[in-house]
C-alpha cells in the first residue's frame, strides 16, 4: 500500500541542479543533493551522465561538498567548487574520465562562480574579498570577542550574515603561469560583481555590478565590460535601472540581458517582479525583444548580483535568444527573435524550470525541473520539436510508492484581475467526505505558486487537508501591472483576494467549512497574521518568518530600505501612517485566532524581531499564541541547513492544526 508524504520527506529525495552540458554534447554533468538520515547531514556531489545510448551514470565526487560543475571546452575536464579543509570553497578541477582533483585556488573566503575561458588555459572566478575589519576578524583568535563595526545600510545579508565591507570581485587563474590576479576591485566605486562571462573570443569578460553611488538604496545594477586581464572597464547598459542576466553574441559584439530600463518598468524592486530581455551594443541604444506577457527567469533571491544568474544563450546563426521564462504559474523554455521584436517561441508549457543550459549547436536543452508528480530531476528537451526525454530517475521510487496530491486550477474575476488559484485534493479524495480545508500565501509578495510539488501542500494533503494556494494580485508571472497592483496596497485587495478562493473552495460540498486554518511564511506570514487581525474565520493560524512591524523591518531586514520604499510608497519617516496601518502589529488586539509562530534565529531578510513583537503583543493581550525559534535557520526556513529543522516545522503545523481544528 502506498504511503502519504510525511514530514520527513526530504530524506527520500534527491535533488539534481547546476546541470553543466559537456561542449561535445556527449554528457551532462550537475550536482544531487540529499539528506543521510542516521547523520542527518547534506550531501552534495557531482554526477556525469551519458546523454547517449549506453546512458552512464557515474558520481565523480565522493567529499560530500562538490557543486556547480563546468566542463573545459574540449570536453577533457571538469571544474567545480569543494571545501578545503577548513570548510572554504575553492575551485577543483579533475580529469573527467577519472584522476585525483586538484585544488588550483587558495582564497580566504568563498568563491561562488566559475567559468572556463574559451580556449581552456584559463578560469574566471568569484569570490567574496573581505574588508580590512572582515579579514582582521577571519584571522583573529576564534575565542576572543570579535568586535565589528557597520559603515553601510546594507552590512549584512541573509543566508550570509555579516558583510559589512566586504564585496565579491572577479580573478583569473592562467593554468599557465599558476598564477591567480584579481581583475575588478572598489576603486571605481564600492559595490559587488556578478559572475563572469567571457566573450567567445576570450578577449573580453562581462559581469553585472551593483557599484552604483545610490547602492544602499536601490537595486539598480548595471552592465560592464573588461579585458580578460581587468583593463579597459566600460559600462554597456546606459541608463537601464536593471540588467541581470548576461549571454554573448557569436561574434562577441553584442550581449543580451534580462532587465528593464526604468525603475517602473521592472516593478521596482528587483526582477522577481518582472523584467525583458534587451540586447545591448556598445553605442547603441538597447533593443527590447519581450514584453510582460513573460517574465524572463530571474534569480529571486532579494539581490540580483548572485552567483547564480540564470541562464541564457545566443543560437549558433545569432538569431535568436534562448532563455527560461515564467507564466501564469508555468514554466517555458523561450526562443526570442531577435529581427522581430515581440516574436516569442515557447518550448514548454509544463513543470516548473528551475534550471536550465542549452547546447544551441546541438538544439536541445537540459532542464531541472518539478512538477506536480515529480521532483529534482533532469529533462533533456528538443528545441524544435519540445520532445522531452529524461536524464534522471532520481526520485521515482519515492513517487512510485507514494500518493501523490492531485492538482485543480481554477480562477476568480476581481478588480479587473484574474486570480488564478491551486487546490491540492489528498490522492484518496473522495468527494462524498468532508475534508479540512488550508489556505496556504506564498511569499515574496512577488513570488507565485506553481504546477509543481509543493512539499507543504503534500504533507497537508496526506494528513486530509484540501489545500487552497491562490495566486493573489502582487504575485509573479502574470504582468507587470498585475503585479504592481499589491504596491501600497498590502492587505487590501491581495487579502481580499485570498479570502475569495478560500470561499470559493469552502463553499464547496466536500468541505467542511467549520475547519479551516491557515498558513503563511515570509509574505505569506505577513499575510497570515494580518488576516487573523481582521477575521475570526479560522479556526488556528501557523505563521513563519512573518513581516508584522513594517517601521522596525525597515531598519532591520537586509533589504528594509530599498524593499520598503517601493512596496509603500516612500521612505518611512515621511509614510510613517501608511507603515503602522499596513503592519499586522497595529491590529494585533483583535486577534481570537490561535497562533503559532516559527522563525529562523539567523533570518537577516525578516528577522526575529517581527515574530518577537507579534508574540509578546499577542501574549500581553491573552491571546493563544506559541513562538518556536529555529536555531542556525536563516529565511529560507525549508533550506535550513539541519534537516531535521524541515520535519519539526510539519510536524509542528500538523499537530497545532489538530489541536485546534478538530
Amino acid at each position: 500500500m502506498a504511503n502519504t508524504v510525511q514530514p520527513d520527506y526530504h530524506y527520500h529525495l534527491k535533488t539534481a541542479s547546476h546541470p553543466a552540458i559537456s561542449p561535445n554534447d556527449k554528457a551532462v554533468a550537475f550536482t544531487v543533493h540529499r539528506f543521510e538520515s542516521d547523520s542527518h547531514k547534506a550531501i552534495t556531489d557531482i554526477f556525469v551522465k551519458s546523454l547517449g545510448s549506453s546512458s552512464i551514470l557515474t558520481q565523480i565526487t565522493a567529499s560530500g561538498t562538490a557543486m556547480k560543475p563546468a566542463w573545459s571546452v574540449d570536453s577533457k575536464k571538469i571544474a567545480y567548487l569543494d571545501d578545503d579543509d577548513s570548510g572554504v570553497k575553492q575551485v577543483f578541477v579533475r580529469v573527467a574520465a577519472g584522476g585525483d582533483p586538484k585544488m588550483i585556488t587558495d582564497h580566504i573566503a568563498n568563491v561562488d562562480a566559475i567559468s572556463w575561458s574559451p580556449d581552456g588555459s584559463k578560469i574566471a572566478f568569484r569570490a567574496l574579498v573581505p574588508g580590512p575589519d572582515e579579514l582582521a576578524v577571519l584571522k583573529a583568535n576564534p575565542e576572543l570577542p570579535n568586535i565589528r563595526t557597520a559603515r553601510r545600510i546594507r552590512y549584512q545579508q541573509d543566508g550570509v550574515g555579516w558583510r559589512g565591507d566586504s564585496f565579491h570581485h572577479l580573478f583569473v587563474y592562467d593554468f599557465d603561469t599558476k598564477i591567480t590576479s584579481q581583475i575588478t576591485d572598489s576603486s571605481t566605486g564600492a559595490g559587488d560583481d556578478g559572475p563572469p562571462v567571457w566573450s567567445p573570443d576570450g578577449s573580453k569578460i562581462a559581469f553585472i555590478s551593483d557599484r552604483h553611488p545610490d547602492r544602499e538604496t536601490s537595486s539598480n545594477t548595471e552592465l560592464y565590460v573588461c579585458n580578460a586581464d581587468g583593463s579597459s572597464l566600460e559600462q554597456w547598459s546606459g541608463d537601464m535601472f536593471m540588467v541581470e542576466s548576461i549571454a554573448w553574441s557569436p561574434d562577441s559584439r553584442r550581449i543580451a540581458v534580462t532587465g528593464g530600463r526604468t525603475k517602473s518598468e521592472v516593478g521596482g524592486y528587483g526582477l522577481t517582479t518582472q523584467s525583458s530581455i534587451f540586447v545591448l551594443e556598445r553605442g547603441s541604444e538597447p533593443i527590447k525583444l519581450t514584453d510582460d506577457s513573460i517574465r524572463p527567469h530571474a534569480n529571486g533571491a532579494g539581490f540580483p548580483i548572485t552567483a547564480d544568474s540564470p541562464f541564457m544563450s545566443w543560437s549558433d546563426s545569432g538569431d535568436g535568444i534562448v532563455f527560461g521564462a515564467d507564466s501564469k504559474g508555468q514554466s517555458h523554455i523561450a526562443i526570442a527573435n531577435l529581427d522581430e521584436p515581440g516574436d516569442v517561441r515557447l518550448v514548454t508549457d509544463r513543470w516548473q524550470i528551475t534550471e536550465m543550459v542549452v547546447s544551441t549547436g546541438a538544439g536541445f536543452a537540459v532542464a531541472a525541473v518539478s512538477s506536480p508528480t515529480t521532483h529534482g530531476e533532469l529533462v533533456l528537451i528538443d528545441l524544435n520539436s519540445g520532445d522531452v526525454h529524461t536524464v534522471t530517475n532520481l526520485n521515482s521510487g519515492f513517487f512510485d510508492d507514494h500518493n501523490i496530491a492531485t492538482l485543480e486550477k481554477f480562477s476568480l474575476a476581481r478588480d479587473g484581475f484574474d486570480i488564478e488559484s491551486r487546490v491540492w485534493f489528498p490522492a484518496d479524495f473522495d468527494p462524498t467526505k468532508k475534508y479540512p480545508l488550508l489556505l496556504d500565501v506564498h511569499g515574496g509578495p512577488h513570488s507565485a505558486f506553481y504546477d509543481s510539488f509543493y512539499p507543504i501542500h503534500q504533507v497537508a494533503a496526506g494528513a486530509g487537508y484540501v489545500v487552497v494556494a491562490p495566486n493573489p494580485r502582487g504575485s509573479s508571472t502574470y504582468g507587470l501591472n498585475f503585479a504592481t497592483a499589491v504596491h501600497c496596497d498590502w492587505g487590501i485587495g491581495d487579502y481580499e483576494d485570498v479570502m475569495a478562493a478560500m470561499e470559493q473552495v469552502a463553499s464547496r460540498e466536500y468541505i467542511d467549512d467549520s475547519r479551516v486554518v491557515i498558513h503563511g511564511s515570509s509574505y505569506g506570514g505577513f499575510m497570515s497574521s494580518w488576516a487573523v487581525g481582521h477575521t475570526d474565520r479560522f479556526n488556528a493560524a501557523v505563521i513563519a518568518a512573518p513581516v508584522t512591524n513594517l517601521e522596525s523591518f525597515y531598519g532591520t531586514s537586509d533589504i528594509g530600505v530599498n524593499f520598503s520604499e517601493t512596496q509603500l510608497g516612500g521612505e518611512k519617516f515621511e509614510e510613517i501612517d501608511e507603515y503602522r496601518f499596513h503592519s499586522p502589529l497595529t491590529y494585533a488586539r483583535n486577534v481570537n485566532t490561535p497562533v503559532l509562530l516559527l522563525h529562523g534565529e539567523d533570518d537577516v531578510r525578516v528577522p526575529i524581531e517581527q515574530a518577537e513583537q507579534y508574540f509578546v503583543a499577542l501574549k500581553r493581550h491573552g491571546k493563544e499564541v506559541e513562538l518556536v525559534r529555529l536555531p542556525g535557520t536563516s529565511h529560507g526556513i525549508f533550506r535550513a541547513k539541519h534537516p531535521m529543522i524541515r520535519s519539526e516545522y510539519f510536524k509542528r503545523m500538523l499537530a497545532w492544526f489538530e489541536r485546534h481544528n478538530s
